[in-house]
């Protein structure tokens, strides 16, 4: 999802010259990071990786936005997510944006490489916050529109809080899923009631293809219980909402039963980027009470063709021009049914990361050369996104709101926007290959 092998290696060769802390061939890495040089070094490197950092932007809505964590169930197969709201302005901190280092460490997994990237990642990034209040309490007074967020193929919940906050100021309700199908980076669980009142966590880490394995079948099953989750998700939601008690695995200081009487019901979206792209349609193929749904840059790969005609809820494709491909697109246009309300645009120059928040924490430098920054301003793309997110939302969810402001959008009308998509896939050779002769592979 974040980096290729390649560039996270030179990464960390990039880091390690910045630096230049350590003789390889003489090191005791674990003795090392203990140290003092190691600590002033990854500091100067610190110093250095922030110029031309941006922060995560705050929402630009009229609601302050609150943040917190909940944890229904504490097995594995139980629900985890990351939840944004409209709060009460009550002076809470800013909220940790990675709040565990085992988060780090599954994407040097992830991506293949040694785990003192890390380690490097976690000193990096470890103390940043996002514009969201921890723990502040609902704004309470009226009910709010339900979206669930579904991630990308290596992420985690908390790394699209740039999406998460704006709709939240917006007056919605985002509940963020962290998936336990493989295919988040790294997350966890509690093995046991004992473990819970200890805090002792149980890791899972990002399920990888075996030597000779064939994708598409490890994706398309991961992609049906992925839909599951977030079905289990909502349902949890509206129990709440109902006032039936649900207790929070992690005891946090948020009150859930704040969220009693705060959904409207009518109004439930899904959105995903990436493999949570091809999780929306996934959802939106098993369970009504999602009324749209909205695709960011979707990975097809893991669609059953059987899925295409099941889906009669509205849905809308917000594709990045330096992303999409034939193949991709074709599977795309198979959702595209008489009768059936479908819609898709495509932001110019953007690249497949500039949906999540590292295109935001990392400096122009890095942005550009690990391909996490496009040729248009990451604010600009998540601007554009977000505001044509919510004229659809509007529209299919019926909501009494201004975001008909922003309908030209969904219509491509935007010098930074296409109507429809840039690819070519008249040629029937390049619907199914590359110009490498081979299936593009993922790059979440």
């Amino acid at each position: 999802m974040l980096l290729s092998k390649l560039h996270a290696l030179f990464c960390l060769c990039t880091c390690l010259a910045l630096v230049y802390p350590f003789d390889w061939q003489d090191l005791n890495p674990v003795a090392y990071i203990k140290s003092e040089a190691w600590v002033s070094n990854m500091q100067a490197l610190m110093a250095a990786a922030s110029i031309g950092q941006t922060k995560i932007p705050r929402g630009n809505g009229s609601y302050s936005v609150g943040c917190t964590d909940l944890m229904f169930n504490y097995t594995n197969k139980g629900t985890f997510l990351r939840l944004y709201y409209p709060s009460q302005d009550d002076g809470h901190s800013d909220t940790l944006w990675i709040p565990n280092k085992e988060y780090f460490l599954g994407l040097s997994k992830f991506v293949g490489t040694h785990w003192l990237v890390g380690k490097i990642m976690n000193l990096l990034f470890g103390s940043v916050t996002i514009p969201a209040a921890w723990n502040a309490p609902l704004r309470t007074g009226e009910k709010y529109p339900l979206i669930i967020f579904t991630h990308g193929l290596g992420a985690f919940r908390t790394i699209y809080s740039a999406i998460g906050i704006d709709l939240a100021s917006y007056g919605f309700i985002v509940a963020a899923i962290e998936h336990r199908d493989g295919s988040a980076a790294s997350t966890y669980y509690f093995k046991d009631q004992s473990a819970v009142e200890t805090g002792s966590k149980s890791w899972l880490y990002l399920r990888t293809l075996k030597r000779g394995e064939e994708e598409f079948p490890l994706r398309n099953e991961q992609v049906r219980q992925r839909a599951k989750e977030c079905s289990q998700a909502l349902s949890l939601i509206l129990d709440i909402d109902h006032g039936r008690p649900v207790t929070n695995v992690l005891d946090l200081e948020f009150d859930v039963e704040q969220l009693k009487d705060s959904i409207d019901r009518d109004k439930i979206a899904v959105i995903g980027h990436s493999f949570g792209g091809a999780t929306v349609i996934q959802t939106l193929s098993e369970d009504q009470r999602f009324r749209c749904g909205i695709a960011l840059d979707a990975w097809m790969l893991p669609m059953g063709d059987e899925v295409y005609s099941r889906i009669p809820q509205p849905l809308f494709f917000i594709n990045l021009e330096r992303f999409q491909y034939p193949s991709n697109i074709i599977r795309i246009k198979k959702c595209f049914l008489p009768d059936r309300e479908r819609k898709m645009i495509t932001i110019k120059g953007a690249v497949h990361h500039n949906l999540v928040d590292f295109t935001f924490v990392s400096s122009k430098m890095i942005g550009y050369l690990f391909t996490l920054k496009g040729n248009i301003d990451s604010n600009v793309v998540i601007s554009l996104s977000n505001k044509a997110s919510l004229a659809f939302l509007q529209k299919h969810l019926g909501l009494q709101k201004d975001f008909d402001q922003w309908d030209s959008l969904v219509e491509g009308e935007d010098d930074n926007l296409i109507l429809g998509t840039n690819i070519d896939t008249t040629n029937h050779e390049a619907t199914l290959q590359n110009s490498t002769g081979i299936e593009r592979p993922n790059l979440d």
